[in-house]
C-alpha cells in the first residue's frame, strides 16, 4: 500500500504545482493585460512634483490588434514586454531623482508622468492629449483657444518618443502649445526643421551625421557594393534617402534596398524577412549589409539568417548597436561580424547604483516594475542568456509549466547586461537639460506654483542654454540637436560569448575615427580583407569603364592609354600627362619626365661628322700648302692665282667649320650662326669660281659676239663682292626680322628635342636658292668650256662639282622635310660636307695630282703645246665651217668687202697656230712669249 499511497501523493503535488502555475500565470495575464478603463488607469508610471514632465516609452512592442467588428476606437492591451526599452524608463526616474536629491533646483520637485506608447502612433497620440489636458481640472479636457499663452497643461515638457514616426506625430500636437519635446533617440534628418517642428529638440545626432558616419566606414574598408534594410515608415525612408545621398558621394552603390512593415503588428513581416533572406542569398557579391531597423525586426532577421548560414558584415544603426537581447541570441556569430554606431556613452556609475537597489523603489505607481517583477517571477528558473526571450514570451500570454520560485530577486546583474549606454546618457542628458533650463526660469519665480512659467517661455530658455552632466558642458544647435558624435562598436565573441566592444569613437565636425590604441586601429584596418564589390578592383594604370549596369561600382577594368596614368586603384579615369614635358607608357602609373634629346657631342653620328669635317679642313690645308709651294707654276696660275685659290680655299675652310655650329646643346647663338655661316661662305665659294668658268670661257671663245659679251660681263671683283653682298643682305634682314631660335619640340612622345627652329622657312629657301641660282649659272658657264684643253681645263670638273652639289641638295630637299628628331641636324651637315667635298675635289684634287704626279705637263712649254693642239682642232673646224658657207653663198652678190671667205675668228687662230708652232722651233722661251699675243697669253 505504502507504493500506491507514495504515487497518488506525488501525483497530487504534481497537480497543485501545475494549478499555481496557472494561477499565477492567470494573475500575471490579468495584471498585464487590462485594457485602458481610465485615464489614470492609461499611466505606466508617475511621481508627483512641482513641475511635471512628461515620458513617452514603447515598453511593449505592440498593441493586440481589436477581434470585435466593427472596431471600435479604444486602447487594448499592450504585449511583448521590452527589457531594454524597460530600462530607458528607469533612466529618466532616475535622472529626476538626481536632480530632486541635488541643489540645481533647491525648494523645487520634479514630477513626472510616463506613458506607454506600445510602439503604436495612436497610443501616443492619445498620451499627448493627455499631457496636453489642462492642468488640475476635474475632466480630461483639451481646451481649444487661438492663443495658448497663458493655458496650463499637465505638463511643463515632454521626454520621448524614441522611434522618429511617432516622435513626428507627438511633436504636431505639442508645437500647438509650443510645448518642449526633447527626444532621446529620435534621429530622422527632417525633425531638424524647425519649421515644421518648432518645439522638437534632442540630446542625440541626426542621421544626415549617422548616415555620413556609415557611409565613410564603408568607402574606408573598401566596400562599394552593399545591401540596405529599412522600415517602411518616416525614420526609414528618410535614413534611407539620405544614406543614398552620402553613399553616392563616397563612390558606394547600394544593390538592393529591402523594406519592413515599421510595425510588428503586422502579419507580412515574416514573409518580408523570407524575401529579404532569398535577395541576400542571391546578391553573393553583396558582403556587407546596412541595417536601419528596430529592434524586434533584427532578432527575427537574425534568427532566420542563422537557420539558413548567412554570414555577412551588419552595420548596425543606433536603434539595436547595443541590442543585448539580439546579441544573446544562440549561435548568433553565425551571422558574421556586426559592426555599428551609437550615441556617445557618459558616466553610468550612478544607474548602475540605481539598479541595485531597484528594489527599494515604490511600485505602486509604477505598473512596467511591477509587470518586471512579476514576469520575472515567472521566469525565476530561467538563466540569464534566457531570460529575455522567456519574458517576452510570457508578456505575449505564451506560459511554460515552470515551478514558481516564491522569493524572487529583481536580477539587478541581468538588467545591467541590458542596459544601453548611449541611450541611458541621452535620457540624462534630456532630463538635465530640462532642470538647468527649469533653474534659470524659476529664479526670479516661485516655481512651486505650478502657474509660475508656460512651456513657451521654458522653451525659449532651453533653445539658448548651456547644461552640463557633471563632465562635459553641452547645448542646442540651431535646428535644436546636441551633436555629441557616435561610439563606433564592434560584436566580438569572447569566452564564447558576444560582447559588444568600442572600436572607435567618430568626430561629427572632423568626420573622421578616433582610435583608442593600436589594437582597435588594426580591427579596423582588419575590415577590409572582407571584399564587397560588384567588379574586382581595378589596379594602378587602369580605370573603370563602366557596363550596361545602371550601377557605377559595377564595371570593367581597361588600361590606360599611352600618355595617360592612374596611381591609385578603381579610379574612375585615367589623368592625363603633361604631353610637353612628361610620358606614360600603357598601364602606367605615373608620368615620367620626358629627356631632353639633340645632336650630341657624343653620339657616334656626330663624332663621324666631326672627323669628315676635320678631314676636310686637313685638306684645304693641305691644299693651300702645296699650292703656296707650286705658286709660280702654270697650274697654279691658270686656276686664277694664289689669291683667288686662298679665298676659295678659306670658304671651304669656313663650310667644314659650320657644321660643328650643328652640334651640340643649341643656343640662340649657333643657331643664327650656323645658318648665316655656312650661306655667306658658300655664295661666297660660288662666286669665285663662277669667275673662274667666266675666265675660261673667254679665254677659249672664237665665237666673236660671245666673246664681246663675255669681256663686258667679265668684272671679276665687283660680280663676287655683288654676288657675295646680296647673299649677306638676304642673311642680314632674316636675322633682323626673323632670326632662328632654340625650340623645345614635344611632339614626340617620349622625348623633347632641343632643336633650332630657322624662324623664317621663306628665309631659309632665299638663301639656299640665292646659293642653287648661282651654282646653276656656274654650271652653265663651265658646261659650255667642257671641250678645252685637258690638263688645263678647270671647266668639266666645275660642272661635276656643280653637278654634286646639285644631286646633294635636291635630295635634302625630301630627306630634310621628312626627318623627325635630334638627327635633322645631321642631315643638313651630311650635305654640306657632299656638296663641300664634291666641290673641293672637283676643283683642286685634279689640280694637285698635276702638280704632284704630273709635272712633265705642269711647263710652259707642255702647256703652249697643248694650246698649239687645241688651236689647230680648232682652226681646222672653222676652216670647213667657212668653205661649206662659201659654196652655200656663191649666188649672192658680196656686199662686204672685206669678207672673202675667211673669217677674223680663223685668222686669230691661224696666227696663234703659226705663233705656236714657231716657239717649238725656238729654244728661248721669253721670244716665244713675245711673237704671241700679248692679249691671248694674258687671257689664259
Amino acid at each position: 500500500m505504502l507504493p500506491k499511497n507514495s504515487h497518488e501523493e506525488g501525483r497530487w503535488d504534481r497537480n497543485m504545482a501545475l494549478l499555481i502555475i496557472l494561477i499565477t500565470c492567470f494573475v500575471i495575464i490579468l495584471a498585464t493585460s487590462q485594457t485602458c478603463q481610465t485615464p489614470d488607469n492609461f499611466v505606466a508610471a508617475t511621481s508627483p512634483g512641482h513641475v511635471m514632465i512628461g515620458g513617452l516609452f514603447a515598453i511593449h512592442e505592440k498593441m493586440l490588434p481589436s477581434e470585435e467588428y466593427p472596431r471600435r476606437p479604444e486602447i487594448r492591451k499592450c504585449v511583448g514586454f521590452e527589457i531594454s526599452i524597460f530600462l530607458q524608463t528607469l533612466a529618466m526616474i532616475h535622472s529626476i531623482e538626481m536632480i530632486n536629491n541635488s541643489t540645481l533646483l533647491s525648494g523645487v520637485k520634479l514630477g513626472y508622468e510616463i506613458y506607454d506608447t506600445c510602439t503604436e502612433v495612436t497610443v501616443a497620440m492619445a498620451a499627448t492629449l493627455r499631457f496636453l489636458s489642462k492642468f488640475n481640472f476635474s475632466e480630461e479636457i483639451v481646451e481649444f483657444k487661438c492663443d495658448y499663452s497663458s493655458y496650463l497643461p499637465r505638463v511643463k515638457a515632454v521626454i520621448g518618443a524614441g522611434y522618429s514616426e511617432i516622435t513626428m506625430a507627438v511633436s504636431r500636437m505639442l508645437s500647438l502649445q509650443l510645448m518642449p519635446q526633447v527626444s532621446y533617440e529620435s534621429t530622422a534628418e527632417i525633425l531638424s526643421d524647425k519649421i515644421r517642428f518648432p518645439s522638437f529638440l534632442r540630446t542625440v545626432p541626426s542621421d544626415s551625421y549617422q548616415t555620413k558616419a556609415i557611409a565613410h566606414l564603408i568607402q574606408k574598408s573598401g566596400w562599394n557594393w552593399i545591401g540596405t534594410i529599412t522600415t517602411d515608415d518616416d525614420y526609414g525612408r528618410l535614413a534611407l534617402n539620405t544614406f543614398a545621398i552620402q553613399a553616392a558621394a563616397n563612390n558606394v552603390c547600394i544593390a538592393f534596398k529591402e523594406v519592413f512593415p515599421a510595425f510588428f503588428s503586422d502579419n507580412t513581416i515574416d514573409f518580408r524577412i523570407n524575401q529579404t533572406l532569398e535577395k541576400i542569398i542571391a546578391e553573393a557579391q553583396v558582403n556587407v549589409i546596412v541595417v536601419f531597423l528596430r529592434q524586434f525586426h533584427v532578432f527575427n532577421l537574425f534568427n532566420k539568417a542563422i537557420e539558413r548560414n548567412i554570414n555577412k558584415v551588419w552595420i548596425a544603426s543606433d536603434n539595436w548597436s547595443t541590442s543585448t537581447k539580439i546579441a544573446t541570441i544562440p549561435n548568433v556569430k553565425r551571422i558574421g561580424k556586426v559592426v555599428g554606431f551609437t550615441f556617445r556613452r557618459g558616466n553610468m556609475s550612478s544607474f548602475h547604483s540605481f539598479l541595485q537597489n531597484l528594489h527599494l523603489l515604490p511600485r505602486d505607481n509604477n505598473k512596467p516594475l511591477r509587470e518586471y517583477a512579476m514576469l520575472l517571477s515567472a521566469c525565476a528558473h530561467v538563466k540569464d542568456s534566457d531570460l529575455s526571450q522567456c519574458i517576452f514570451n510570457h508578456s505575449l500570454g505564451t506560459l511554460a509549466n515552470t515551478a514558481l520560485e516564491r522569493s524572487v530577486s529583481l536580477r539587478n546583474d541581468f538588467l545591467w547586461d541590458y542596459t544601453e549606454p548611449g541611450a541611458v546618457h541621452s535620457i540624462q542628458l534630456a532630463v538635465f537639460a530640462l532642470a538647468y533650463a527649469i533653474r534659470d526660469l524659476c529664479q526670479a519665480r516661485d516655481c512651486q506654483n505650478p502657474n509660475a512659467f508656460q512651456p513657451w517661455e521654458l522653451l525659449d530658455v532651453l533653445k539658448n542654454m548651456t547644461f552640463t552632466d557633471g563632465k562635459n558642458s553641452f547645448h542646442f544647435d540651431a535646428n535644436g540637436d546636441l551633436n555629441i558624435g557616435y561610439d563606433v562598436l564592434l560584436w566580438k565573441e569572447i569566452n564564447g560569448h558576444m560582447t559588444i566592444t568600442s572600436l572607435a569613437e567618430y568626430d561629427l565636425q572632423k568626420d573622421i575615427f578616433i582610435f583608442a590604441d593600436q589594437d582597435t586601429k588594426n580591427e579596423f584596418r582588419n575590415l577590409k580583407q572582407i571584399e564587397s564589390k560588384c567588379s574586382k578592383e581595378c589596379s594602378p594604370g587602369q580605370m573603370k569603364k563602366t557596363t550596361k549596369s545602371q550601377h557605377t561600382c559595377c564595371y570593367e577594368c581597361v588600361n590606360c592609354p599611352e600618355n595617360h596614368y592612374t596611381n591609385q586603384t578603381d579610379m574612375d579615369r585615367c589623368l592625363v600627362c603633361n604631353n610637353e614635358t612628361h610620358w606614360a607608357p600603357v598601364r602606367s602609373t605615373t608620368c615620367y619626365e620626358k629627356e631632353v634629346e639633340y645632336l650630341d657631342w657624343n653620339d657616334s653620328l656626330a663624332i663621324l661628322l666631326l672627323g669628315l669635317s676635320l678631314l676636310g679642313i686637313l685638306f684645304v690645308l693641305a691644299i693651300g700648302i702645296i699650292f703656296t709651294r707650286n705658286m709660280n707654276t702654270p697650274i697654279v696660275k691658270s686656276s686664277g692665282g694664289l689669291t683667288v685659290c686662298y679665298v676659295i680655299l678659306l670658304c671651304h675652310f669656313l663650310n667644314f667649320a659650320s657644321t660643328g655650329f650643328f652640334i651640340g646643346e643649341p643656343q640662340n647663338f649657333t643657331c643664327k650662326t650656323r645658318q648665316t655661316l655656312f650661306g655667306v661662305s658658300f655664295t661666297l665659294c660660288i662666286s669665285c669660281i663662277l669667275m673662274k668658268s667666266l675666265k675660261i670661257l673667254l679665254a677659249f671663245s672664237f665665237d666673236p659676239k660671245l666673246q664681246n659679251f663675255l669681256k663686258c660681263l667679265y668684272r671679276p671683283v665687283p660680280i663676287v663682292f655683288t654676288c657675295t653682298g646680296i647673299q649677306v643682305v638676304i642673311c642680314t634682314l632674316w636675322l633682323i626680322y626673323a632670326a632662328p631660335v632654340v625650340e623645345e619640340n614635344v611632339s614626340l612622345p617620349r622625348v623633347i628635342i632641343l632643336e633650332c627652329e630657322e624662324g623664317s622657312i621663306i628665309a631659309f629657301g632665299t638663301m639656299l636658292g640665292y646659293i642653287a641660282i648661282l651654282a646653276f649659272t656656274c654650271f652653265i658657264f663651265a658646261f659650255k668650256g667642257r671641250k678645252l684643253p685637258e690638263n688645263y681645263n678647270e671647266a668639266k670638273f666645275i660642272t661635276f662639282g656643280m653637278l654634286i652639289y646639285f644631286i646633294a641638295w635636291i635630295t635634302f630637299i625630301p630627306v630634310y622635310a621628312n626627318t623627325f628628331g635630334k638627327y635633322l641636324p645631321a642631315v643638313e651637315i651630311i650635305v654640306i660636307l657632299i656638296s663641300n667635298y664634291g666641290i673641293l675635289c672637283c676643283t683642286f684634287f685634279p689640280k694637285c695630282y698635276v702638280i704632284l704626279w704630273k709635272q712633265e705637263t705642269n711647263t710652259k712649254s707642255a702647256f703652249l703645246k697643248m694650246i698649239y693642239s687645241y688651236s689647230s682642232h680648232s682652226a681646222g673646224i672653222l676652216a670647213m665651217s667657212h668653205a661649206s658657207l662659201d659654196s652655200a653663198n656663191s649666188s649672192i652678190t658680196m656686199v662686204n668687202p672685206r669678207i672673202d671667205g675667211k673669217s677674223d675668228a680663223f685668222e686669230k687662230s691661224k696666227d696663234l697656230q703659226t705663233q705656236a708652232c714657231a716657239h717649238l722651233h725656238r729654244e728661248n722661251s721669253s721670244r716665244l712669249s713675245k711673237t704671241l699675243p700679248r692679249k691671248r697669253i694674258s687671257s689664259i
